[in-house]
């Protein structure tokens, strides 16, 4: 169990982190959403126990975890943080790299648990390869197996996703975060990207200028509309009589009514068209269609049932 009780940091006078409280069970994956400069990366730090907090306090598994003032090596031991410059040797390869934090007391288990964690990742062929020869996102999914062979209880990323190419991330995210779940491993994410706490995560906490402003389970956040913050966290957002719209709450009506819009830009999604459209309030509104409607048109609007 993570246990962040009330915490504060701030590195001069005014506050990154504010009164920040959450409880992570072992095993649950948590999406840490929010805008750049909100704090997510200060707060990782926190937990991990690389800055000394000005108020509140971390427990894992009711221990204290503590700052550098407190402890000569910072850091928590059943804990991995990985920062978004991924500490890779630059002269080592990438099985050297990844077995460093691999006892050499079982030089053929070593061996295996190193292909083992490769092959998680993606990268079992660039093994004999040096990371200064490495591309950034293949450096971040190298980093990403050293974090996991140091076996921790809790693994704190930063956007760990945000130099993999997307055709790979997604094979990326499914086969770590089920790793995670398998190992019965907690997991906190700093993301932009909501759709990686849709599909992943157990709970979300988003925050907004260094505080909590909403913490619970992923779907909950997701379906309440809570805000044009936190919904617009997820995807594109409408506004519209003081209520706040998906694109798949909106649909074209088939008759007249008062909700008016002037189509702007069609972007083809695949399987259907995002429609950005003005609408006569000039707020702007998206909404989903199978087809592309042409720039100008003007179009009913109403919210699906």
């Amino acid at each position: 169990m993570l246990e962040v009780n009330n915490i504060t940091f701030a590195y001069d006078k005014a506050p990154i982190v504010r009164n920040i409280s959450f409880e992570l069970p072992q095993g649950e994956l948590l999406s840490l959403m929010g805008e750049s400069g909100c704090g997510k990366s200060t707060l990782l730090k926190a937990i991990y126990g690389l800055i000394d907090l000005k108020e509140g306090e971390v427990r894992f598994h009711n221990q204290r975890v503590w700052g550098p003032a407190h402890q000569l090596v910072p850091g928590h031991s059943t804990m991995k943080y990985l920062a978004q410059d991924f500490g890779l040797g630059p002269y080592h390869t990438v099985a050297e790299n990844v077995g460093k934090f691999i006892s050499n007391l079982d030089l053929d288990y070593k061996k295996e648990r190193v292909t083992q964690l490769l092959t998680l990742v993606g990268m079992e062929r660039f093994a004999p390869i040096k990371a200064l020869n490495l591309s950034g996102g293949e450096k971040q999914r190298v980093a990403l197996a050293m974090s996991l062979a140091q076996e921790p209880k809790l693994l704190l990323l930063d956007e760990p996703f945000s130099q993999v190419d997307n055709f790979r991330k997604n094979d990326l995210q499914r086969t770590l975060f089920a790793y995670l779940k398998e190992q019965n491993i907690s997991c906190v994410v700093a993301t932009h990207d909501g759709r990686d706490a849709l599909s992943f995560s157990d709970k979300t906490l988003i925050m907004r200028d260094g505080e909590l402003l909403h913490f619970g389970d992923t779907l909950t956040i997701y379906a309440q509309n809570t805000d044009f913050y936190t919904a617009s966290l997820f995807g594109e957002v409408s506004w519209y009589k003081d209520k706040l719209f998906k694109p798949q709450q909106i649909t074209i009506a088939p008759e007249r009514t008062d909700w008016q819009a002037v189509v702007q830009h069609c972007y083809y999604q695949g399987a259907y068209y995002l429609i950005e459209a003005i609408a006569a309030d000039n707020n702007k509104t998206f909404f989903y269609h199978t087809s592309s409607i042409e720039k100008g048109t003007k179009v009913a609007l109403q919210a699906r049932e």
